[in-house]
């Protein structure tokens, strides 16, 4: 038995996002511990929220990503980037935003010593994987020793990426608040009429729902609320169209790719065999005049036992 609420708008839209997360300092900790991989005992303390920085635009996605940018008492940088829409180019954004804090946080001189982990969270609405696997964590390892051995890690750069589409609302192997925190930014959305008890019983979730109540936003909110959506929608229009234009269109690039790659390479094999008989005939012309085999295999790139075979 839930309890009826108010209009609710969607935790994932750019404005809604910030306002929860980027408002509220321990909401997001408490978010960040039950998502991230935090080693034990080393969950955030304290966060405080730093300036986002201008981040490379994903061409086709203009107006699909919220960023949080927030940094612990103990020097550590987290990056939170909400994404609704699924591109390659969105991991390479992430890994840039994660590298350039790594990089900022040393002063001209300082020691590498003082180098804290960063990590960057990308939160996406989509599915982008098609394994069963939901949460993706990436870190630097060295390949080269077994597992048996205890994989070499280094753990300052890392970053996480987890399909909302996909999560199982239920599972015993996962934390339950990071499987709440997950539930309340897939499930809830202005159809959202009730709001789960489970959700509720979680103090900082529950203040989250209370932050996502339309009342809760001024007109100017609301406009950017709608227009973010009318922005989305345009993008997932646009992106159907440019796939299916491009679906019909491979086959007969594919097709003239083809007829090209055959002539090129027709050309390439005609070319090496001219070069090659070419070298024969230097070679034979250089053993009637006398010279040695060490001179004619230096002068043709031809083997010895290939210039014995023109004697």
């Amino acid at each position: 038995m839930g309890i009826v609420m108010s209009r609710y708008l969607d935790p994932k839209a750019d404005v809604v996002f910030k306002k929860v997360f980027g408002e509220h300092p321990h909401l997001l900790k408490s978010f960040l511990n039950a998502v991230l991989p935090l080693p034990p005992g080393r969950e955030i303390v304290e966060l405080a929220h730093l300036p986002t920085e201008q981040a490379p635009r994903i061409p086709t996605m203009k107006r699909t990503i919220a960023d949080v940018k927030c940094k612990d008492k103990e020097g550590r940088v987290f990056i939170v980037e909400m994404q609704i829409q699924w591109t390659d180019s969105f991991k390479q954004r992430l890994l840039f935003e994660a590298g350039q804090a790594l990089v900022k946080q040393l002063q001209t001189g300082e020691d590498y010593h003082l180098l804290q982990p960063v990590y960057g969270l990308g939160i996406v609405a989509a599915t982008f994987d098609n394994t069963p696997q939901w949460y993706h964590h990436f870190k630097l390892v060295n390949i080269e020793k077994p597992d048996h051995l205890g994989r070499e890690t280094i753990e300052h750069l890392q970053l996480v990426f987890v399909e909302l589409t996909k999560f199982p609302a239920h599972s015993l192997q996962e934390k339950k608040l990071r499987l709440l925190w997950l539930r309340f930014m897939r499930e809830i959305d202005p159809r959202t009429t009730v709001i789960s008890e489970e959700l509720l019983a979680v103090p900082e979730i529950k203040e989250a729902v209370g932050l996502i109540e339309e009342s809760a936003y001024n007109p100017g909110e609301l406009e950017a609320y709608e227009s973010y959506w009318d922005a989305v929608s345009t993008e997932k229009t646009l992106l159907t169209g440019r796939y299916r234009e491009g679906h019909a269109e491979g086959f007969v690039e594919g097709e003239q790719k083809g007829i090209e790659k055959g002539i090129k390479k027709g050309i390439e094999k005609g070319i090496e065999k001219g070069r090659a008989e070419g070298r024969l005939e230097i070679a034979r012309n250089m053993l009637s005049s006398g010279i040695s085999l060490p001179t004619i295999v230096a002068c043709t790139g031809l083997s010895e036992a290939e210039i014995e075979a023109l004697k």
